[in-house]
């Protein structure tokens, strides 16, 4: 039986009384579970005494989670897995918040933590087949080098809201698409330097790893993905251009805190810049859409007439008497 996480509650610990002030851990590790099941009951027990919300996702392969909290629960959160063999060495990505931004705590089980989309005998194992990893002064650099290509690691909605500058954002919706992609624009990459990114980092561990598999030989990532970057004393999150999605309450986080900030997104209705994103409110479309504070007022949360038209049809079926 594998060893099992020691659980002591902030109540228990008397650590909790005083504190105010909340965060957000963002964090993966890739490590070989042999009992993913039995370590999803204990974690998820874990979580919920320590009053935790966010989205956490277990498998054979490891841990992705993000969940937010208070300070001293956070704080004790990341001392517990710190203490676990398995975890001792996994990096957390850490913003401060007002309160929560997850509604509940959900903890599942998944044959994978990351979805590439390839047979699991030939998935990728970021701990045997992985690119380099670059810092974030050390990837500020290289996308200035010449012969360069950077990749955007992520899905379409997420890098129209904000990616680095001259970074190609392929038009997929889920992860489990590139290696389709990669197939169809393989003339544009071979022979250059590939640069990938993502959120967090987890997923430039696969894609990395992939590329480095089909036979490309100068592949990087960013370690600790664009939220690092952003929080690097540093660099500042130079040349970022818009947000970072992220998938919580908050939606969208800054990353880029120089002089080079600028929005990238622009409204569907006016056409100017604006990160607000919001969902359809045709509940069969439900598409997330740019939309400005002023363009919401005067035309709703649609993407356009039609969903306009249908939405108000339903209602008027809703309302008319019986």
């Amino acid at each position: 039986m594998e060893e099992m996480l020691s659980i002591t509650t902030p109540e228990e610990s008397g650590e909790r009384e005083g504190a105010a002030d909340f965060e957000v851990l963002l964090y993966y590790h890739y490590f070989p579970l042999a009992d993913p099941v039995a370590y999803f009951h204990v974690h998820r027990d874990l979580c919920r005494r320590l009053a935790l919300r966010g989205r956490i996702l277990i498998g054979h392969e490891g841990i992705n989670g993000t969940v937010s909290g208070p300070r001293d629960a956070t704080a004790l959160y990341r001392r517990i897995l710190h203490t676990d063999r398995r975890t001792k060495s996994m990096p957390f990505k850490i913003d401060r918040c007002d309160g929560h931004v997850f509604p509940k705590l959900s903890v599942k089980l998944r044959p994978e933590i990351v979805t590439l989309g390839l047979p699991r005998e030939r998935d990728i194992d970021p701990n045997e087949l992985t690119g380099t990893k670059l810092q974030p002064a050390e990837w500020a650099e290289a996308m200035e080098a010449p012969d360069t290509v950077l990749i955007d690691g992520r899905n379409r909605y997420e890098a129209d809201l904000g990616h680095f500058h001259g970074a190609i954002c392929p038009d997929i919706e889920h992860f489990r698409d590139f290696p389709r992609w990669l197939e169809d624009h393989a003339d544009e990459l071979r022979g250059k330097k590939i640069l990938t990114y993502c959120t967090g980092g987890i997923r430039c561990e696969k894609l990395s790893g992939f590329l480095r598999r089909e036979g490309y030989e100068n592949v990087y990532q960013l370690d600790g993905g664009i939220i690092r970057y952003g929080q690097d004393p540093q660099v500042r999150g130079r040349n970022f251009d818009g947000l970072c999605y992220v998938f919580d309450q908050r939606v969208a986080v800054e990353v880029n805190h120089t002089d080079t900030r600028r929005i990238v997104s622009r409204c569907l209705h006016c056409d100017e810049p604006s990160p607000r994103y919001r969902n359809c409110a045709w509940p069969p479309c439900n598409a997330q859409i740019f939309l400005c504070e002023a363009c919401e007022e005067s035309e709703g949360r649609f993407c356009g007439n039609e969903c306009r038209e249908k939405f108000r049809a339903r209602s008027a079926e809703d309302t008319a008497p019986s």
